[in-house]
């Protein structure tokens, strides 16, 4: 018998919608239950929701490719994506296989680890002269994470702010708005000349920093000869890493002052017991995570629960609906920081794609918590001021004040 007891059209599933930004949840959980394969007729996508459909389908690139692009409007459109800018994210093996050993030689455990006395220092700067009553996101989150970013990269300090503003533009969506506008496109072309420039610099006169490092190393191409990398290449490596690290970081601080606020005992237990910290970033992950979903198309028909998805369809793997799913995690609602962790933890994505990023992110929201710890005991939420994002498949706050007690 089919899992599926409504039509397709008995659920609204619009994720370009101010609804399904505001709360997804409700609609996550009419989906597992009632339409664990979903068909949005109207835009033409499909949706996987349940956990033990999502985290294989992560795994299976032969099945559920991610060549046609990173966004759900890239997929739906009619035509590849013309790729100006390569990035791994958009690749299938084994394309995607040589370039993510490449810059995992650069993208090291023990060079992220080398990083935290940096990140301390940043996090601090950032957060110790605020005053009792400040924006979490505006004034905090939504800055450390891209001058981090940008301090690995290289660029001058003088440049950070406006790379800031150029990486925020593409990503804004006004209701029910399909892609980027034009302001977006023009950060995009900024953004990437100015990168461009950085690196042909960098080339010139190598330094201390990730881009220096990844003009230097070489990648064994499909003859088998062995070449550094091109200047495409690298700009689509640091086009994610400023992008999508600094997004997600600053999503999750400004999620987590929220989930806290209305969990004030667990805020005081990871005062008292640091120890916590990290078993809390997970949790924040798991349920309340930034990313939603990810996109992919499959490339041959898929049946599953009696439904048949057609090859070269778009389909959401629902990242954050899967890792609420009751048939995996017990009382998945219940936020709970010493919940011991079970199966794997979405929030990074899964599988080749997991995020090349995640450690740097961990290291991040850990040395970000302990410095909130440090600084706020006891604090409230101004709810009346909290201003839902409005990011291509990303949730968080763009605004959340709060006033320290």
């Amino acid at each position: 018998m089919t899992d599926t007891i409504v039509s397709d059209d008995a659920i609204d599933f619009d994720p370009f919608s101010a609804e399904f930004h505001d709360d997804p949840y409700p609609l996550y959980r009419r989906l597992r239950d009632e339409a664990p394969v979903y068909h949005n007729a109207r835009y033409g996508f499909w949706a996987l929701s349940r956990y033990a459909d999502v985290a294989p389908g992560m795994k299976d690139f032969d099945v559920y490719s991610s060549g046609r692009g990173v966004t759900l409007e890239q997929v739906l459109a009619p035509e590849p994506p013309e790729q100006q800018v390569p990035m791994i994210i958009s690749m299938d093996p084994p394309e995607h296989t040589r370039m993510r050993k490449l810059v995992s030689k650069v993208f090291t455990p023990r060079a992220i680890a080398e990083l935290e006395p940096m990140i301390t220092a940043t996090v601090h700067r950032f957060l110790d002269p605020l005053p009792d009553s400040f924006d979490m996101v505006a004034d905090f989150s939504d800055l450390f994470p891209i001058e981090v970013i940008t301090t690995m990269l290289g660029v001058p300090p003088e440049d950070r702010t406006q790379l800031r503003a150029w990486l925020t533009a593409p990503l804004q969506r006004a209701q029910g708005q399909l892609g980027i506008d034009e302001e977006g496109l023009a950060a995009v072309r900024a953004s990437t000349a100015f990168y461009a420039g950085l690196i042909a610099e960098r080339r010139a006169r190598p330094r201390d920093d990730m881009i220096s490092r990844l003009t230097e190393v070489e990648v064994e191409r499909d003859d088998g000869t062995l070449t550094r990398l091109t200047d495409l290449e690298i700009l689509g490596f640091t086009a994610l890493l400023a992008g999508a690290g600094a997004e997600t970081v600053a999503k999750l601080i400004g999620i987590a002052t929220v989930v806290f606020a209305d969990h004030l005992d667990q805020w005081q237990a990871m005062r008292a017991d640091r120890s916590l910290i990290a078993g809390a970033f997970e949790e924040l992950l798991r349920y309340e995570g930034p990313v939603q979903y990810d996109v992919r198309y499959t490339l041959r028909d898929v049946t599953l629960h009696d439904r048949t998805i057609p090859a070269h369809s778009p389909l959401l793997m629902l990242l954050a609906c899967a890792t609420r799913d009751p048939r995996m995690f017990p009382n998945p609602d219940r936020f709970d920081i010493t919940r011991p962790f079970t199966g794997h933890n979405l929030g990074f994505g899964y599988g080749i794609h997991r995020c090349l990023g995640a450690a740097l992110a961990r290291l991040e929201g850990r040395i970000a918590l302990h410095a909130m710890l440090d600084r706020i005991s006891e604090f409230e939420v101004d709810r009346a001021g909290l201003r839902r994002s409005r990011v291509t498949s990303v949730a968080g706050w763009t605004n959340v004040p709060v006033r320290v007690r």
